[in-house]
């Protein structure tokens, strides 16, 4: 019973990619920087992260607008499973995503 519980578990956990623009000039949100490394999320672009989490796309977009404008711009994907291509990522990324 335990086995299939945490199947379960491990089958929900989505990897999902952030993306956002603040849309006036030198806003820096730190409060939303720090939500997004609570979710242990891993910046692979300048404004782009990646993180894995039993939330929806939506439930996580909603979560991290609290921290934001009514101006900025958010995309939230549910890449788990996606076919991935890149170039120049960081080492801990891969890792921690296990790209090869």
């Amino acid at each position: 019973h335990f086995q299939q519980t945490f199947k379960e578990k491990v089958s929900q956990v989505k990897t999902h990619v952030v993306s956002y623009d603040l849309n006036r000039p030198g806003q820096q949100y730190p409060a939303l920087v720090q939500q997004l490394l609570a979710h242990g999320a891993k910046r692979i672009l300048y404004s782009q992260w990646m993180l894995r989490s039993n939330m929806t796309a939506e439930q996580l977009r909603d979560d991290l607008l609290r921290f934001m404008d009514a101006t900025d711009a958010i995309l939230v994907i549910d890449v788990t499973n996606a076919p991935m291509a890149w170039r120049n990522l960081q080492a801990e990324i891969k890792t921690a995503f296990h790209l090869t």
